[in-house]
Protein backbone atom coordinates (compact mmCIF):
# COMPACT_ATOMS: atom_id res chain seq x y z
CA UNK A 1 0.00 0.00 0.00
CA UNK A 2 1.39 3.24 -1.31
CA UNK A 3 0.54 6.71 0.18
CA UNK A 4 -0.36 9.63 -2.55
CA UNK A 5 1.42 11.95 -0.66
CA UNK A 6 5.73 11.84 -1.22
CA UNK A 7 8.40 14.21 -1.79
CA UNK A 8 11.60 13.48 -3.68
CA UNK A 9 14.61 15.82 -4.73
CA UNK A 10 18.23 15.01 -6.14
CA UNK A 11 21.05 17.69 -7.08
CA UNK A 12 23.82 17.45 -9.74
CA UNK A 13 26.58 20.04 -10.39
CA UNK A 14 29.81 20.32 -12.60
CA UNK A 15 31.74 22.46 -14.16
CA UNK A 16 29.04 23.64 -16.65
CA UNK A 17 25.75 23.10 -14.94
CA UNK A 18 23.56 22.73 -11.92
CA UNK A 19 20.70 21.00 -11.76
CA UNK A 20 17.77 20.86 -9.25
CA UNK A 21 14.86 18.06 -9.51
CA UNK A 22 12.15 18.51 -6.90
CA UNK A 23 9.17 16.11 -7.06
CA UNK A 24 5.83 16.23 -4.60
CA UNK A 25 2.58 14.36 -4.50
CA UNK A 26 -0.98 15.00 -3.24
CA UNK A 27 -4.12 13.42 -2.86
CA UNK A 28 -6.41 13.71 -6.44
CA UNK A 29 -8.90 11.08 -8.01
CA UNK A 30 -6.96 10.59 -10.72
CA UNK A 31 -3.37 10.82 -11.89
CA UNK A 32 -2.56 14.37 -13.03
CA UNK A 33 1.43 15.34 -13.82
CA UNK A 34 2.52 18.67 -13.33
CA UNK A 35 5.74 19.27 -15.21
CA UNK A 36 7.67 22.69 -14.61
CA UNK A 37 10.82 22.79 -16.98
CA UNK A 38 13.10 25.38 -19.07
CA UNK A 39 10.64 26.03 -22.06
CA UNK A 40 14.33 24.70 -23.92
CA UNK A 41 13.39 21.15 -22.62
CA UNK A 42 10.24 20.69 -23.34
CA UNK A 43 10.90 17.90 -26.08
CA UNK A 44 12.24 15.90 -22.71
CA UNK A 45 8.63 16.76 -21.21
CA UNK A 46 6.90 13.13 -22.55
CA UNK A 47 9.86 10.92 -21.58
CA UNK A 48 9.76 12.48 -18.25
CA UNK A 49 5.87 12.31 -18.40
CA UNK A 50 5.97 8.37 -18.99
CA UNK A 51 8.65 7.74 -16.32
CA UNK A 52 6.62 9.08 -13.49
CA UNK A 53 3.26 7.51 -14.62
CA UNK A 54 5.37 4.52 -15.16
CA UNK A 55 5.31 4.40 -10.97
CA UNK A 56 2.25 6.13 -9.95
CA UNK A 57 -1.36 5.03 -10.15
CA UNK A 58 -2.95 8.20 -9.33
CA UNK A 59 -2.49 11.47 -7.68
CA UNK A 60 -1.36 15.21 -8.25
CA UNK A 61 2.66 15.33 -9.04
CA UNK A 62 4.84 18.11 -9.67
CA UNK A 63 7.99 18.13 -10.69
CA UNK A 64 10.26 21.12 -10.82
CA UNK A 65 13.47 20.58 -12.93
CA UNK A 66 15.62 23.69 -12.62
CA UNK A 67 18.76 24.30 -14.34
CA UNK A 68 21.70 27.08 -14.05
CA UNK A 69 24.02 27.26 -16.44
CA UNK A 70 27.82 28.16 -14.77
CA UNK A 71 29.69 28.32 -17.81
CA UNK A 72 27.69 29.45 -21.20
CA UNK A 73 28.05 27.83 -24.02
CA UNK A 74 27.74 30.65 -26.75
CA UNK A 75 27.67 30.70 -31.09
CA UNK A 76 28.33 34.50 -32.24
CA UNK A 77 26.92 34.69 -35.36
CA UNK A 78 28.08 38.04 -37.72
CA UNK A 79 25.26 39.98 -39.40
CA UNK A 80 27.63 41.31 -42.07
CA UNK A 81 24.67 42.61 -44.54
CA UNK A 82 23.90 44.82 -41.07
CA UNK A 83 27.33 46.05 -40.27
CA UNK A 84 27.69 47.17 -43.96
CA UNK A 85 24.17 49.15 -43.24
CA UNK A 86 25.22 50.66 -40.34
CA UNK A 87 28.87 51.79 -41.33
CA UNK A 88 27.43 53.33 -45.01
CA UNK A 89 24.54 54.97 -42.94
CA UNK A 90 27.36 56.20 -40.45
CA UNK A 91 29.20 57.40 -43.36
CA UNK A 92 26.06 59.49 -44.53
CA UNK A 93 25.20 60.63 -41.28
CA UNK A 94 28.82 62.35 -40.71
CA UNK A 95 29.00 63.98 -44.45
CA UNK A 96 25.93 65.60 -43.79
CA UNK A 97 26.27 66.66 -40.74
CA UNK A 98 30.24 68.07 -41.73
CA UNK A 99 31.51 65.97 -39.21
CA UNK A 100 34.70 64.73 -39.90
CA UNK A 101 36.29 61.23 -38.18
CA UNK A 102 36.89 57.98 -38.88
CA UNK A 103 34.02 55.65 -37.90
CA UNK A 104 35.23 52.84 -35.57
CA UNK A 105 34.22 49.35 -33.85
CA UNK A 106 33.05 51.05 -30.99
CA UNK A 107 30.54 53.14 -32.98
CA UNK A 108 28.92 49.76 -34.86
CA UNK A 109 28.96 47.65 -31.82
CA UNK A 110 26.64 50.18 -29.74
CA UNK A 111 23.87 49.35 -32.36
CA UNK A 112 21.72 45.65 -31.90
CA UNK A 113 21.61 42.51 -34.42
CA UNK A 114 25.05 42.95 -35.52
CA UNK A 115 26.76 40.33 -33.58
CA UNK A 116 23.98 37.52 -32.19
CA UNK A 117 24.77 35.31 -29.57
CA UNK A 118 22.98 31.97 -29.36
CA UNK A 119 23.12 29.16 -26.95
CA UNK A 120 24.59 25.80 -27.71
CA UNK A 121 21.86 23.28 -26.32
CA UNK A 122 22.52 20.17 -26.37
CA UNK A 123 19.34 18.02 -26.24
CA UNK A 124 21.30 14.38 -25.60
CA UNK A 125 23.62 16.02 -23.23
CA UNK A 126 21.06 17.89 -20.95
CA UNK A 127 19.26 14.19 -20.90
CA UNK A 128 22.03 12.15 -20.17
CA UNK A 129 22.08 14.35 -17.24
CA UNK A 130 18.75 14.36 -16.19
CA UNK A 131 17.08 11.23 -16.64
CA UNK A 132 19.60 9.30 -13.90
CA UNK A 133 19.02 12.34 -11.51
CA UNK A 134 15.37 11.66 -11.71
CA UNK A 135 15.26 8.11 -11.06
CA UNK A 136 17.02 9.16 -7.73
CA UNK A 137 14.53 11.65 -7.36
CA UNK A 138 11.53 9.45 -8.05
CA UNK A 139 12.79 6.86 -5.90
CA UNK A 140 13.25 8.84 -2.98
CA UNK A 141 9.76 10.02 -3.66
CA UNK A 142 8.40 6.32 -3.78
CA UNK A 143 10.36 5.62 -0.67
CA UNK A 144 8.26 7.98 1.08
CA UNK A 145 4.91 6.61 0.07
CA UNK A 146 5.91 3.42 0.91
CA UNK A 147 7.06 4.90 4.21
CA UNK A 148 3.60 6.77 5.11
CA UNK A 149 1.38 4.09 3.44
CA UNK A 150 2.93 1.26 6.18
CA UNK A 151 1.91 3.85 8.37
CA UNK A 152 -2.17 4.29 6.62
CA UNK A 153 -2.19 0.28 6.42
CA UNK A 154 -1.51 0.09 10.16
CA UNK A 155 -4.22 2.44 11.17
CA UNK A 156 -6.73 0.89 8.15
CA UNK A 157 -5.70 -2.72 10.07
CA UNK A 158 -6.87 -1.46 13.50
CA UNK A 159 -10.26 -0.24 11.94
CA UNK A 160 -10.30 -3.54 10.18
CA UNK A 161 -10.25 -5.43 13.85
CA UNK A 162 -12.91 -3.59 14.86
CA UNK A 163 -15.42 -4.68 11.86
CA UNK A 164 -14.48 -8.47 12.44
CA UNK A 165 -15.15 -7.81 16.08
CA UNK A 166 -18.17 -6.68 14.70
CA UNK A 167 -19.36 -9.58 12.65
CA UNK A 168 -18.30 -11.83 15.44
CA UNK A 169 -21.11 -10.23 17.71
CA UNK A 170 -23.66 -10.10 14.70
CA UNK A 171 -22.81 -13.88 14.34
CA UNK A 172 -23.56 -14.88 17.65
CA UNK A 173 -26.79 -12.55 18.26
CA UNK A 174 -28.30 -13.90 14.88
CA UNK A 175 -29.45 -16.92 16.26
CA UNK A 176 -30.93 -14.90 19.12
CA UNK A 177 -32.59 -12.57 16.82
CA UNK A 178 -34.20 -15.64 15.29
CA UNK A 179 -35.35 -17.77 18.58
CA UNK A 180 -36.73 -14.17 19.36
CA UNK A 181 -39.15 -13.72 16.21
CA UNK A 182 -40.19 -17.14 16.67
CA UNK A 183 -41.10 -17.14 20.55
CA UNK A 184 -42.68 -13.41 19.59
CA UNK A 185 -44.82 -15.23 17.17
CA UNK A 186 -46.36 -18.10 19.12
CA UNK A 187 -47.01 -15.78 22.26
CA UNK A 188 -49.40 -13.58 19.75
CA UNK A 189 -50.98 -17.00 18.09
CA UNK A 190 -51.66 -17.64 22.01
CA UNK A 191 -52.49 -14.14 23.24
CA UNK A 192 -55.42 -14.34 19.95
CA UNK A 193 -56.30 -18.10 20.17
CA UNK A 194 -55.31 -19.51 23.31
CA UNK A 195 -54.09 -22.93 23.28
CA UNK A 196 -56.18 -23.52 19.70
CA UNK A 197 -52.97 -23.15 17.98
CA UNK A 198 -52.50 -24.23 13.79
CA UNK A 199 -49.01 -25.13 13.83
CA UNK A 200 -48.60 -24.96 10.11
CA UNK A 201 -50.07 -21.22 9.88
CA UNK A 202 -47.04 -20.86 13.05
CA UNK A 203 -44.16 -22.16 10.88
CA UNK A 204 -45.47 -20.16 7.87
CA UNK A 205 -45.84 -17.04 9.63
CA UNK A 206 -41.97 -17.40 11.19
CA UNK A 207 -40.36 -18.79 7.99
CA UNK A 208 -42.41 -14.66 6.70
CA UNK A 209 -40.46 -13.03 9.61
CA UNK A 210 -37.07 -14.72 9.73
CA UNK A 211 -36.79 -14.06 6.04
CA UNK A 212 -37.41 -10.35 6.40
CA UNK A 213 -35.49 -9.92 9.39
CA UNK A 214 -32.67 -13.18 9.20
CA UNK A 215 -28.80 -11.38 8.96
CA UNK A 216 -27.45 -14.20 8.06
CA UNK A 217 -26.80 -13.73 4.52
CA UNK A 218 -25.50 -10.16 5.33
CA UNK A 219 -22.94 -11.45 7.47
CA UNK A 220 -21.69 -14.12 5.33
CA UNK A 221 -21.33 -11.46 2.67
CA UNK A 222 -19.87 -8.85 4.64
CA UNK A 223 -17.18 -11.26 6.31
CA UNK A 224 -16.39 -11.96 2.41
CA UNK A 225 -15.63 -8.21 1.99
CA UNK A 226 -14.00 -7.93 4.83
CA UNK A 227 -11.46 -10.67 3.29
CA UNK A 228 -11.39 -9.41 0.31
CA UNK A 229 -10.42 -5.97 1.79
CA UNK A 230 -7.33 -7.32 3.77
CA UNK A 231 -6.31 -9.24 0.49
CA UNK A 232 -6.40 -6.09 -1.73
CA UNK A 233 -4.64 -4.11 1.16
CA UNK A 234 -1.72 -6.94 0.87
CA UNK A 235 -1.44 -6.65 -2.71
CA UNK A 236 1.18 -4.49 -4.42
CA UNK A 237 -0.96 -2.62 -7.61
CA UNK A 238 -2.69 0.51 -6.45
CA UNK A 239 -5.97 -0.05 -4.96
CA UNK A 240 -7.08 2.85 -3.40
CA UNK A 241 -10.10 2.91 -6.19
CA UNK A 242 -11.40 -0.48 -5.21
CA UNK A 243 -11.14 -0.57 -1.24
CA UNK A 244 -13.32 2.63 -1.64
CA UNK A 245 -15.60 0.41 -3.76
CA UNK A 246 -15.27 -2.57 -1.26
CA UNK A 247 -16.35 0.16 2.13
CA UNK A 248 -19.37 0.91 0.03
CA UNK A 249 -20.37 -2.71 -0.04
CA UNK A 250 -19.39 -3.36 3.59
CA UNK A 251 -21.59 -0.26 4.41
CA UNK A 252 -24.46 -1.68 2.52
CA UNK A 253 -24.56 -4.81 4.23
CA UNK A 254 -24.02 -3.21 8.16
CA UNK A 255 -26.88 -0.22 7.38
CA UNK A 256 -28.88 -3.64 6.37
CA UNK A 257 -27.94 -5.41 9.53
CA UNK A 258 -28.73 -2.58 11.64
CA UNK A 259 -32.45 -1.99 10.18
CA UNK A 260 -33.36 -5.49 11.03
CA UNK A 261 -32.15 -5.90 14.26
CA UNK A 262 -33.70 -5.30 17.64
CA UNK A 263 -31.43 -6.08 19.86
CA UNK A 264 -29.60 -3.57 21.44
CA UNK A 265 -25.98 -4.12 21.40
CA UNK A 266 -26.16 -5.19 17.62
CA UNK A 267 -27.50 -1.62 17.29
CA UNK A 268 -24.61 -0.21 18.90
CA UNK A 269 -22.36 -2.36 17.03
CA UNK A 270 -23.47 -1.16 13.86
CA UNK A 271 -22.80 2.73 15.17
CA UNK A 272 -19.01 1.52 16.17
CA UNK A 273 -18.52 -0.12 13.03
CA UNK A 274 -20.00 2.45 10.81
CA UNK A 275 -17.60 5.20 12.79
CA UNK A 276 -14.65 2.54 12.13
CA UNK A 277 -15.40 2.48 7.93
CA UNK A 278 -15.49 6.07 8.53
CA UNK A 279 -12.07 6.24 10.13
CA UNK A 280 -10.95 4.04 6.72
CA UNK A 281 -12.49 6.01 4.25
CA UNK A 282 -10.96 8.46 5.52
CA UNK A 283 -7.45 6.82 5.42
CA UNK A 284 -8.19 5.62 1.68
CA UNK A 285 -8.62 9.40 0.58
CA UNK A 286 -4.92 9.10 0.41
CA UNK A 287 -4.18 5.72 -0.61
CA UNK A 288 -2.87 5.13 -4.52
Amino acid sequence: MKSMTGFGSAEYQDEKIHIMLEIKSYNNRYLDIIVNQPVFLNALEPEIRKFISDRAGRGRVELYLRIRELEEDLVLHLDRSAATAYAESLRQLSEAAGIKGEIGLSHLLSFEGILKAEKKRDLDRYREKIMPLLDECVKQWDESRVKEGVETAADIESNLQTLYGAVELFRERSSEMEENIKTNIRTKFNDVLGNVIDEQRVLAETAVLLVKYSINEEIVRLTGHLDSFRETTAADFPAGKKLDFICQEINREVNTIGSKSFIMEVNQKVVEVKDSLENIREQLRNVE
